[in-house]
């Protein structure tokens, strides 16, 4: 029996790559197939990664594909910083308070605050932007495979827009990743409203987008693998801790709103108040590592140093291998989240 599911991958930065690791591990599974995908920033990367790599050269041509553009993010780090934090990687926690106390990453924070992409025009580049051109465009956009959903935020009407089939291009991914702070908005000639529109990170309004996923002919099933910590029990009491807990916040908020949706229609539809199959009954799944991501932050998402890229990696593996080891059997009959228990 093949098991059919949705992927839907959050955006986080650098910390995609536990993202990167769930794919991997989720590869090897040859009894589930991957009907679509919902990504945003990270999350659409990993999307566009994981589908050009599926159509060209199947579930091997994917890992693959993963393996390149991971490899690619963590040579964007400055080798001579990697050298000086490297004593610090075994453990995570201590390794993210040097990062964000660096002088590196004091000098890089300060200046995003005081400054406006805008000041330096295109000088301030996305980094990201050489890796996604060298992506098999024609597979991205084909129509094998995963269905691709990939979400950027509207800068003047700030509603979120749905990048999928052939608009899921290299602009719409810089889109997806746009950080307000550190690039200029990306612009595209956006045929839905007829002029050119400008677009910031789609973690504002959808991280990732759950709605495309509800559509009558795609699976019951939604895989989340979610990035940014849904609850931390320290309260932050540092500027720099404050400002990450405000991040993790601003990024979970639209997934929180779309679970709750979900949550009021199972109700409705366990009630008996809606006809039969008149709504989705979504099956909500999520990998996840609370535990690890609490011991990040910010300055970990921002600064790709390939010792994080690999822990993250394998932590990643091994959060998709519990859901499989444990959940695999749920799947097409019930959910693995409890979100009467999440909401109540």
């Amino acid at each position: 029996m093949v098991h059919r599911i949705n992927l839907a991958l959050q955006g986080g930065g650098a910390h995609g790559a536990f993202t990167w690791g769930a794919l991997d591990r989720l590869l090897e599974e040859e009894d589930v197939e991957v009907a679509s995908i919902s990504g945003t920033s990270a999350g659409g990367l990993n999307g566009a990664a994981f589908k050009a790599g599926l159509v060209m050269g199947g579930r091997e041509g994917a890992k693959a594909s993963l393996n390149r553009v991971w490899g690619s993010v963590g040579a964007i780090t400055h080798p001579g910083l990697s050298r000086w934090m490297a004593p610090f990687a075994q453990a995570t926690e201590l390794y993210a308070h040097a990062l964000t106390y660096s002088p590196a990453y004091f000098w890089f924070d300060s200046m995003s605050r005081a400054f406006s992409p805008y000041t330096f025009g295109m000088v301030v580049a996305n980094p990201l932007e050489r890796i996604i051109e060298d992506f098999e465009w024609e597979a991205v956009k084909s129509g094998e495979g995963p269905e691709l959903f990939v979400s950027a935020t509207n800068v003047r009407s700030g509603k979120i827009r749905v990048f999928t089939g052939d608009e899921v291009t290299t602009q719409a991914i810089l889109a997806s990743a746009c950080l307000p702070t550190l690039f200029e908005a990306v612009e595209i000639d956006d045929p839905k409203t007829g002029r050119r529109e400008a677009f910031w990170d789609g973690g504002y309004t959808g991280n990732p987008a759950l709605f495309p996923l509800f559509a009558k002919h795609l699976p019951d099933d939604i895989v989340i693998v979610n990035t940014n910590p849904l609850y931390r029990e320290a309260v932050p009491q540092d500027s720099q801790s404050i400002q990450n807990r405000i991040n993790e916040i601003s990024f979970n908020t639209s997934l929180l709103r779309e679970l709750r949706a979900i949550s009021f229609v199972k109700r409705l539809i366990a009630q008996g108040m809606v006809e039969d199959r008149a709504m989705k009954d979504v099956l909500v799944h999520l990998v996840e590592d609370d535990a690890l991501m609490t011991e990040l932050s910010v300055a970990t998402k921002l600064i790709a140093l390939p010792v994080i890229l690999d822990k993250l990696k394998l932590a990643g593996r091994a959060s998709m291998d519990r859901l499989l080891a444990n959940r695999k059997a749920d799947l097409g009959r019930r959910g693995s989240v409890d979100l009467e228990a999440m909401f109540g």
